[in-house]
């Protein structure tokens, strides 16, 4: 039961839905490996007064990032303004960029929907 209950505390899920910002791309990195890549925009539920008075974001701009086939065949069907639905895990990636070590915290996308698409005309 204990080890139940430590589990039950500590999770690395994500659960979100937003509207894809832009096109997702597929990107091969220099291992062979490929992975689906795009950004959401998420509403946040309210808009916080900053200190200095004025009102915060109101949106949340998200990295998405698709490594098993099945979440790379979700994403690749997306386009640009569709309202899409995910569950993954949050990570932090570590990559090299112009020789230096950098990193992005993006999420790790195991399953995705779309939720309505965009309309187009």
């Amino acid at each position: 039961m204990a080890v139940e209950m430590q589990e039950a505390e500590t999770a690395n899920t994500v659960m979100l839905s937003g509207r894809v910002a832009a096109e997702p791309e597929e990107r091969v990195l220099p291992s062979g490996d490929r992975l689906w890549t795009c950004r959401v925009i998420v509403p946040r539920a309210e808009v916080r007064l900053l200190a200095s008075g004025r009102k915060g974001p109101s949106v949340d701009v998200v990295d998405l990032a698709a490594w098993s086939a099945r979440a790379r065949r979700s994403m690749r069907s997306w386009r640009a303004g569709d309202v899409v639905g995910v569950e993954g895990a949050l990570r932090r990636r570590f990559y090299r960029a112009g020789g230096r070590t950098a990193s992005r915290v993006e999420v790790e996308v195991t399953s995705g929907r779309m939720l309505r698409r965009a309309v187009s005309g």
